[in-house]
C-alpha cells in the first residue's frame, strides 16, 4: 500500500522536483527530497497544514514565494521528468524514508556548516550538501506518527 494516494502526474512532478532540487546529490540525495513531499503532504501541521496532494505541496506558497526554490527559479524544474527519476518518485511516494529525512520538513544547502536549527526546528542530519530538519515533537506530533 502506498505511503500517499497518487496518479502518473504526480509522479512526474515529483520527479521533476527530486532532479531539480538534488540531481547533484545523486540517487539517494533525490529520494530525500521526494520523502521531505511526502512528509509535507502527511504530517498537516505548521505551515503544512491542508495539504491535500502532491500539487499542493510542490506548488505551496509561504510569505508571498514558492516553498521550494526550484519552482520559483526555474531550472531543471520546468523539463520534462526522465524514467530513472519517476522511478525514484515512485519509490518514495510507496515505501521509501532514510535518515535523515525520515521525518524531516524542510531540508536546505546553506553552502556552509548546517545550522543547529531552522525555523526552530532541530537538525535531524547533513545528506551531502543538503541539511535536513524535523519538528519538534510538540510542534507536529502528527509527522512521527504514520
Amino acid at each position: 500500500m502506498p505511503r500517499v494516494k497518487y496518479t502518473d502526474s504526480d509522479v512526474a512532478l515529483m520527479a521533476r522536483m527530486m532532479r531539480a532540487e538534488a540531481e547533484g546529490e545523486g540517487k539517494q540525495g533525490m529520494l530525500m527530497v521526494g520523502n521531505v513531499i511526502v512528509n509535507r503532504l502527511k504530517a498537516n501541521c505548521l505551515d503544512f497544514k491542508d495539504l491535500r496532494t502532491i500539487p499542493h505541496v510542490i506548488f505551496q506558497v509561504q510569505g508571498g514565494n514558492f516553498s521550494f526554490e526550484a519552482v520559483q527559479k526555474g531550472n531543471v524544474f520546468y523539463q520534462r521528468a526522465r524514467s530513472e527519476e519517476k522511478r525514484l518518485a515512485k519509490q518514495t511516494l510507496d515505501y521509501w524514508r532514510e535518515h535523515p529525512s525520515k521525518y524531516a520538513l524542510w531540508y536546505f544547502n546553506p553552502y556552509a556548516p548546517c545550522p543547529p536549527t531552522w525555523y526552530n526546528q532541530p537538525i535531524a542530519g547533513q545528506y551531502k550538501q543538503h541539511c535536513y530538519y524535523e519538528p519538534q515533537a510538540n510542534t507536529c506530533e502528527s509527522a512521527y506518527t504514520w
